[in-house]
């Protein structure tokens, strides 16, 4: 079997009391047009940290300083409508300086801050994974994947085991 390289994705989780911030996405977008999602982006040439604070920077108009972003979730996705996997690493932003702006209208319709416990629909699937990841204090989450399992407290980065 050929070697496939995973495309890395990195989202940020803006918290403000029990509000999460969400976008949604322009009508013309590439990728879950009229979706709401995470402040996100591919990693360039770049490391995880550096490529978050390019996209505050570029999609809100935010500046963060990488000792302030912590990994929080990862999802591996097996998605049929794309050739690559992607494994998506959310990073919780625990300071940031300014105010969420559109700075990206053609790509981004609104920001918008929502309770915990009403999110948008409709919502990038992985994103609301991670989101329930999170919750239930899981690391990690396989969408996609033939023995893929919903999050859970116990949820490990190891195969399981066959029976």
């Amino acid at each position: 079997m050929a070697t496939t390289l995973n495309l890395i994705g990195v989202h940020l989780l803006f918290e403000r009391d029990d509000e999460i911030l969400l976008g949604l996405r322009g009508s013309n977008a590439e990728f879950a047009p009229d979706t709401w999602h995470f402040p996100a982006g591919c990693c360039e040439h770049e490391s995880i940290k550096q490529c978050a604070i390019r996209e505050a920077r570029e999609e809100l108009g935010l500046r963060l300083e990488p000792e302030h972003l912590d990994l929080v979730h990862s999802v591996h996705l097996l998605d049929p409508d794309n050739p690559r996997p992607l494994l998506e690493l959310v990073l919780r932003v625990r300071h940031w300086q300014g105010e969420p702006q559109l700075m990206e209208p053609d790509k981004c319709h609104k920001w918008a801050w929502w309770p915990r416990s009403a999110l948008p629909e409709p919502i990038v699937p992985y994103a609301k994974a991670a989101l329930e990841g999170i919750a239930a204090g899981s690391p990690y989450t396989e969408l996609g994947w033939p023995d893929a399992r919903p999050p859970s407290r116990h949820t490990a980065l190891t195969t399981p085991k066959e029976s």
